[in-house]
């Protein structure tokens, strides 16, 4: 059986050495964990369940974890389902099953990372009590844990740590004798942590990292009586500037793509251009973000400005062709065009109000008349027979119904009053004005 977190070794990174060993220690998530919130009213209840913590990298849920274990006395197994097998966990399942005690909590870290068959494998043993799981993920549980784990768990949603709580960790670190930086002399100006905080974007772990990596790099040139200074000036020349790592992967990556969206959509050039530079700088795709931009082009402008798909298309065309930093520009004019061009959705509702019809009128035949006569079967089954061909007729126009009959006289597109839609509500009402009964000639196709 595992027995309960040791204390640290000093050789242990500093994120490592600086895990809260309390709840008394730690920092963040009071929207759960304050007093008669959700996750304390479960702590202080006495009976611990399965749990599941959601939330973004470096927030602290593998701290709370083993802080849970300790709070009520509970064998700590913790395995990484990035490196552990399932076979390991199942090894241990059958050995827990033979102890009495119930007070095991297995830990999976990433836990989403499991697919759903090997997920299934935990179930028996939840049920029946063998082991109290806590799983973590930075996936939305509802796509990344199968659902009856989920309904075998309480899921608590954890917040990324603002930038006072990040730097409240780093003080703490400075002034810790035991784990940290309290005995070696460490000084930090207000500035520097403030650097570091905003630096890390709301991850615990890459804010000491930081930190350790800038006092292990000014240790060797530290002043007399042994004095550490960090400065502004060794932050930039250790960093050199450079961003954290942009997850392409996980739910940062949609949150970011969904704000461009809705700047654009939203007509706000200047916010679109932010979001499009943090996507681009962070190291996303940009023919990622060239499709999307594509699809912003017809589901929001649309008809209101028909040139906007043909921007969007040859900003896709001039990336892939320039390749980056180089192709940044067209994506950027593009947004701007987008964000300042009129907007307009009824393409978008037109082509969902058809696709319902299609689903449910699925099974109508295609009038005879609309079918072309590709053979002389067809032509004597009546394929073609009575289609008008506008071509033959007076202003090109006929009058002739092309759905089928269930449907007739339906109306999918009702243009709006913005941009190039005005003109196409002119059109609209031409044609309908000059359909009337033809008297011409027919045509064939």
């Amino acid at each position: 059986m595992d027995a309960p977190v040791a204390p640290q070794s000093a050789r242990e990174p500093l994120a490592e050495r600086m895990r809260p060993r309390a709840l008394e220690e730690f920092v963040g998530q009071s929207r759960i964990l304050g007093p008669g919130r959700a996750l304390r009213l479960v702590l202080d209840s006495g009976h611990l369940p399965s749990l599941i913590f959601w939330g973004p990298p470096g927030c602290g849920k593998s701290s709370l974890a083993r802080i849970i274990a300790n709070r009520f006395q509970y064998a700590f197994h913790f395995f990484s389902a990035v490196v552990s097998g399932i076979r390991e966990l199942k090894d241990l399942f059958v050995k827990l099953e033979s102890e009495t005690t119930g007070k095991n909590l297995v830990f999976i870290d990433e836990i989403h990372r499991f697919n759903k068959a090997q997920q299934d494998a935990f179930l028996p043993y939840v049920e029946k009590g063998v082991i109290t799981l806590i799983g973590t993920t930075t996936l939305n549980p509802s796509f990344s844990i199968v659902s009856p784990l989920l309904s075998r768990s309480r899921v608590f949603i954890l917040d990324t740590l603002d930038e006072e709580e990040i730097r409240e960790v780093m003080r703490r670190a400075l002034a810790d004798t035991e784990r940290g930086y309290g005995g070696r002399g460490v000084e930090a100006g207000p500035e520097v942590l403030e650097i570091i905080a905003r630096y890390a974007q709301g991850d615990c772990r890459t804010a000491l990292n930081a930190l350790e990596m800038l006092v292990e790099s000014a240790a060797g040139e530290a002043e007399p009586g042994g004095r550490i200074l960090l400065t502004r000036e060794r932050l930039e020349a250790v960093f050199q500037g450079r961003l954290p790592d942009y997850d392409r992967d996980g739910e940062g990556h949609y949150n970011l793509i969904s704000a461009l969206h809705k700047s654009v959509r939203g007509s706000d050039p200047d916010a679109s251009l932010y979001w499009l530079a943090r996507m681009l700088e962070g190291g996303e795709d940009p023919l990622y973000i060239a499709r999307r931009l594509l699809r912003i082009a017809s589901e929001d402008v649309g008809m209101a400005d028909p040139q906007a798909l043909v921007v969007a298309l040859a900003a896709q065309e001039a990336v892939h062709f320039l390749g980056m930093p180089e192709g940044d520009l067209a994506l950027a004019q593009t947004v701007v065009y987008l964000a300042t061009a009129p907007k307009s959705n009824e393409i978008y509702a037109a082509y969902t109000k058809a696709k319902e019809d299609a689903h449910e009128f699925s099974a109508d035949p295609v009038p005879l008349y609309l079918r072309n006569p590709v053979t002389s079967l067809m032509k004597k089954a009546g394929y073609g027979d009575g289609y008008l061909y506008p071509h033959d007729h007076a202003g090109r126009v006929v009058s002739q119904e092309y759905f089928p009959p269930r449907l007739k006289g339906r109306k999918y597109y009702v243009p709006s009053e913005f941009g190039f839609e005005k003109t196409v509500a002119k059109r609209i009402l031409w044609w309908d004005e000059h359909r009337k009964p033809d008297v011409g000639k027919e045509g064939g196709e």
